[in-house]
C-alpha cells in the first residue's frame, strides 16, 4: 500500500510523521468531570469517570527539536474520554481511554498548519517563554494575553508507564470529530507527586481552565528528557 502524503506550506510530508527528539513536562490533574463534560461536549465524546464524579485533565509542553515537522514548543490541555461510544467508568477505563485535545498552542507556523490540516488538531500560534534550570517553568501567552505558566520541581527517577506506548488521540474541528493512533517511547523519565505550581492568566483558556478548579495540586507531575513519537493520518468518526 503507497504511504499517504500531504503537502504542508510547500513541503511534502509522507506519512506516518516521525519526531526523532523532543522533551516532554507534564501534568495529571483529577478535575470534576460535569466540568470537563461540559467543555468539550462539542466534541461529542464522553469524558472518562476513572472515579465518581471526577475526571482527568493532562497539560503538557512539549520542545520538539528534529523531526519532520521542525523545531517548536507545544501546549496542549487534554481530558481523558471514553473510545466512541463507551460509557466505560472506573479506574480500569483509563487502559482503553484517549486524549481528546482541547487547547494546542505552538509557536511555529508550519506545524500549525500541518497539525490543523492533517489531524484537526486545535492549534494556534502562542508565544512561549521558557526557564530551564534546577526547577523548570515556561510561560504561554496568545495574542499578548497570558494564558499560563507552569513551574516544574524536579522528579525522581521512577516509571509508572511503560516505555512504549501505543495510544489515540482525538481532536474536533469544522464539525468533523478525528481519531489519530500515535506511538511513542520516553526516556529519562522522573515524576513525583503534586510537583507543580500553576498560575493562570486572563486568555479565555485560562478562565477554562479555572472552571475545573485550576490551579490546584497535581496527582503527579512528570518529565522526559528523550521522547520519539510517530502519527498516522486521523480518521474521521463523526
Amino acid at each position: 500500500m503507497t504511504a499517504s502524503q500531504h503537502t504542508i506550506a510547500g513541503t511534502v510530508l509522507t506519512m506516518p510523521v516521525k519526531i526523532r527528539k523532543a522533551n516532554q513536562h507534564m501534568a495529571m490533574f483529577s478535575v470534576d468531570a460535569d466540568a470537563a463534560q461540559q467543555m468539550i461536549d462539542y466534541s461529542g465524546l464522553q469524558v472518562c469517570r476513572y472515579l465518581p464524579g471526577r475526571a482527568i485533565v493532562v497539560l503538557m509542553l512539549m520542545h520538539y527539536l528534529d523531526g519532520d515537522l521542525g523545531r517548536y514548543h507545544e501546549f496542549g490541555t487534554s481530558v481523558m474520554v471514553n473510545p466512541p461510544g463507551s460509557r466505560a467508568g472506573g479506574p480500569r477505563a483509563l487502559q482503553s481511554a484517549g486524549a481528546f485535545i482541547h487547547h494546542l498552542p505552538v509557536d511555529q507556523a508550519f506545524t500549525l498548519e500541518a497539525g490543523t490540516k492533517i489531524w484537526g488538531y486545535p492549534k494556534v500560534m502562542g508565544d512561549f517563554t521558557v526557564a530551564e534550570g534546577r526547577e523548570f517553568g515556561f510561560d504561554l501567552s496568545i495574542d499578548g494575553q497570558h494564558v499560563i505558566g507552569m513551574d516544574f520541581r524536579p522528579g525522581l527517577p521512577i516509571r509508572l508507564m511503560p516505555r512504549q506506548q501505543a495510544q489515540r488521540s482525538y481532536s474536533h474541528r469544522d464539525g468533523i470529530t478525528r481519531e489519530t493512533a500515535f506511538e511513542h517511547t520516553l526516556d529519562g523519565v522522573r515524576t513525583r507527586l503534586g510537583g507543580v505550581r500553576v498560575r493562570l492568566g486572563d486568555h479565555p483558556y485560562a478562565k477554562e481552565l479555572a472552571s475545573l478548579g485550576l490551579p490546584k495540586r497535581a496527582l503527579l507531575s512528570s518529565s522526559a528528557d528523550q521522547v520519539q513519537m510517530t502519527f498516522g493520518d486521523a480518521q474521521e468518526i463523526s
